[in-house]
């Protein structure tokens, strides 16, 4: 089944389009633990990584995506050629993009988050392989039942991030609940927090933006009404996520987002996947429907369950968490990364 996306357009600007960089790796045979060889038969195939925009979750995810791409074309004696894209996080140069990707005639596509999912399905139109990766609700982005279309979703535990935060101070009263409404990814965790604020008698306030300068907007309007904030994997508030934190930790209100590059850029607490886990499963998944000439019609959904802690944040804010301990089998403490990193 075929569907178009109506996908925002913004106004235009020139496209550098293109590809950031390129990589062509050469794999020879080689021999798996069970000592039987897989062959690619020397196969040779060319791939476009399209990045929604830079941030630290989706750069990780990137990362892992080309490594693993590397290692598989060592282990499957096949030729795998990517190049970057980077939409800017703007639908007309996605668009762009997904056009020249269609023209280049490229095997595959890897796009990462999902405005750029949505645009590259958009303009393969079921013609090419579209192996998405961190889409936390696909079915609500639009991207299940169609042809060619898979990926790796990053789906959120809502209830549990706020179990954390309650556990952290029971007696909170009011939760900032921050995000973007034009992110896909905001819509259902959203709506999972207020019914579960709802059920426990706990109020809410609801602040969005689709702009940086809007975000931190909205930011200044709840530091006076809220006790702690709650951010889904919201790529738009993750532009913002270091002025975002900063603003909520001098204000003495808690954080907590869904994805660990916002704790490294500031916030205080999260519980969510390892990125570069993700990254490494979708390009699993994009050489595997190559090899076989197949898509599977499932996305995969990554196991979660890692809590991370901002430890600078914590001492800034006075926070103990020392019951995060008895949630989660692991804990990860992390400083903020310096800007850059």
């Amino acid at each position: 089944m075929k569907k178009l996306f109506a996908v925002m357009t913004a106004s235009a600007f020139a496209l550098s389009l293109a590809a950031c960089s390129g990589n062509t790796v050469s794999g020879s045979q080689s021999s798996a633990a069970t000592g039987e060889t897989t062959s690619g038969d020397g196969a040779s195939y060319r791939i476009a990584i399209v990045q929604q925009v830079d941030h630290s979750s989706l750069d990780e995810i990137r990362t892992a995506v080309e490594a693993e791409l590397d290692a598989r074309a060592a282990a499957d004696g096949i030729t795998i050629e990517y190049t970057e894209f980077n939409g800017q996080g703007d639908s007309t140069v996605l668009n762009q993009i997904g056009s020249q990707v269609v023209s280049d005639g490229y095997d595959a596509v890897i796009p990462i988050a999902s405005l750029a999912a949505q645009c590259m399905v958009n303009a393969v139109d079921g013609d090419v392989p579209v192996v998405y990766a961190a889409i936390s609700d696909p079915a609500t982005a639009g991207l299940t039942e169609l042809e060619n279309v898979t990926g790796t979703s990053d789906a959120l535990d809502t209830k549990f991030i706020l179990d954390m935060m309650l556990a952290a101070d029971p007696d909170i009263q009011t939760v900032g609940l921050l995000y973007s409404n034009s992110e896909p990814n905001s819509e259902t965790p959203i709506a999972e927090a207020k019914a579960y604020l709802e059920e426990k008698g706990i109020a809410y306030v609801e602040r969005t933006g689709t702009t940086a300068d809007e975000i931190l907007t909205a930011v200044s309007a709840m530091t006076d009404q809220v006790d702690a904030v709650f951010t889904p994997t919201d790529n738009k508030v993750m532009e913002a996520a270091g002025a975002v934190a900063e603003a909520l930790t001098d204000a003495g209100i808690p954080f907590y987002a869904g994805a660990d590059s916002f704790v490294t850029s500031g916030a205080f607490a999260t519980c969510g996947v390892n990125y570069t886990d993700l990254g490494t499963k979708t390009a699993d998944m994009a050489v595997d429907a190559l090899l076989s000439g197949t898509v599977p019609a499932d996305y995969y959904v990554m196991e979660g369950g890692v809590i991370t802690v901002n430890t600078e944040t914590a001492a800034a804010l006075g926070m103990d968490y020392s019951a995060f301990n008895d949630m989660a089998a692991t804990v990860v403490e992390v400083t903020t990364a310096a800007a850059g990193e």
